[in-house]
């Protein structure tokens, strides 16, 4: 699973069951959203939808009584070039 650590907005990968807490963004869809691609190639800062990630991230941080230092965004987590990865992600949401 792929994860933004809302404090350094850097992917990491976890494998298996050692997924960390993170927070979901839930948000209606815009016409330009942030891929996989965008935010490997660091285009995703010019981008509209940017500030949803980034006030997601803040908004993880500020947890009350805890800091959520992952956050996942299905658009840009999931790179949706790859079949593969693809059809992981959508088996995995009915677990």
């Amino acid at each position: 699973m792929r994860l933004i650590n809302t404090k350094t907005r850097a992917f990491e990968e976890f494998i298996g069951w050692h997924v960390q807490a993170y927070a979901i963004l839930s948000r209606t869809w815009e016409k330009e959203e942030v891929t996989y691609k965008d935010y490997v190639d660091g285009r995703y800062c010019n981008m509209k939808d940017s500030k949803k990630i980034d006030m997601t991230c803040q908004k993880a941080l500020a947890e009350e009584g805890k800091e959520i230092l992952y956050a996942w965004v299905d658009t840009c987590c999931i790179d949706q070039s790859s079949s593969a990865e693809l059809t992981e992600a959508i088996n995995s949401m009915f677990r």
